[in-house]
């Protein structure tokens, strides 16, 4: 969004760009509060499918936010276009892509750097690589997020455990208190959220007096995120309400609290996906899941990436902290060994640190009575 501003401010015609119209619509909304024209705000921000019909170069430079979930075709129905890549990518003198392939999350997003490469070749433009050395999301933290790829089994990395100190990261044994606690730190600043994988399905959508995630166990129940605004995440009165990956991808609140169903549980030693477990009405896995059911290797390993990817998109919303509850109890056990290697390591070191400092100290006074 500075750079939109910075764009902008030098006279150029820019516009940000998302599949996914719920950042859209939360910054739509922020600015619209601002001394700016409705009509002049609502124009800085289009969805990936805008460009179907655009001539060579009509704008100067489009910025494309979360560029995995770009899809090949655009319309409600998939049937218009050829592919939004490509169709971004001749509509402006410049386009940059925002990418991060560990948070491709339905069946339908296909943007991956290969692809960007082949389409911007195709049309002989320049291709300018740059890595982010940092990010902003879980409170600057890149170690947080290596550690949930590891955790996640996603890929292994150097961060086998994260230093906490300034990120919460926390395991509820009851869903209430979670929500309790989500609820407490909203009171702040609007900025705390619950989400889910989408295990439940969304009954309150077509019958509101309807709960959707309900544990009998712990005398729980709660609804989907509200069917009737596009800003649940900035709305004052959806804290209690669950939002999905849909409705929080591409945002950050200070505090979520995420609840893991059961399409994600630990057994034998691993961390394993269940792509049976996911909702009837979800859509993430769509042409993949009759595949699944027949053993298909490719779309199971396909289904396995979506719904790990889902888990640490949803996990990684939190500016300051995450609170987990898990439906599995061998997950949240899990989860829990993995913060206490946490602190068993940062004990070790801090008394090794300490020793050292008191061995400096007496050779210090040995030095100085000698």
């Amino acid at each position: 969004m500075n750079l939109l501003s910075d764009i902008i401010s030098e006279g150029k015609l820019a516009v940000y760009v998302t599949k996914n119209s719920a950042p859209r619509n939360v910054y739509f909304e922020k600015l619209r509060q601002g001394n700016y024209r409705k009509n002049y705000v609502h124009e800085l921000f289009k969805g990936s499918g805008s460009f179907t019909d655009s001539e060579t170069n009509d704008f100067e430079v489009l910025l494309v936010d979360e560029a995995h979930r770009l899809n090949e075709k655009s319309g409600l129905y998939s049937n218009i276009g050829e592919n939004q890549i490509k169709e971004i990518i001749n509509a402006a003198r410049l386009s940059v892509f925002f990418i991060d392939e560990d948070q491709r999350v339905t069946s339908k997003d296909i943007g991956t750097i290969e692809q960007i490469k082949y389409f911007a070749k195709q049309q002989h433009a320049k291709i300018i690589e740059a890595e982010l050395d940092s990010q902003f999301r879980c409170n600057g933290s890149d170690g947080y997020i290596a550690w949930l790829s590891d955790v996640l089994e996603i890929r292994r990395t150097a961060n086998d455990i994260f230093n906490n100190d300034d990120y919460t990261f926390k395991i509820f044994d009851d869903p209430n208190e979670m929500r309790d606690a989500i609820i407490k730190e909203n009171k702040y600043h609007n900025k705390a959220r619950l989400l889910a994988g989408y295990c439940w399905n969304w009954e309150s959508k077509n019958h509101p007096s309807k709960y959707d995630i309900i544990f009998p166990e712990h005398h729980f129940k709660a609804q989907w995120n509200f069917s009737n605004t596009t800003t649940w995440a900035i709305d004052t009165d959806s804290v209690e309400q669950i939002g999905c990956i849909h409705t929080s991808q591409g945002l950050e609140f200070d505090y979520i609290g995420v609840i893991i169903g059961d399409d994600l549980r630990f057994e034998n030693g691993h961390i394993i996906t269940d792509f049976s477990k996911r909702a009837r009405t979800d859509q993430s896995l769509k042409g993949f899941v009759t595949k699944c059911r027949k053993g298909d290797k490719v779309a199971l390993k396909f289904a396995d990436t979506i719904i790990r990817n889902t888990y640490k998109t949803l996990l990684s919303r939190g500016m300051k902290g995450c609170f987990v509850y898990c439906t599995d109890q061998a997950l949240s056990n899990y989860f829990k060994e993995r913060l206490k290697r946490n602190n068993d390591i940062y004990n070790e070191i801090t008394y090794t640190v300490q020793e050292a400092a008191e061995t400096a100290e007496n050779l210090l006074i040995y030095k100085t009575k000698k």
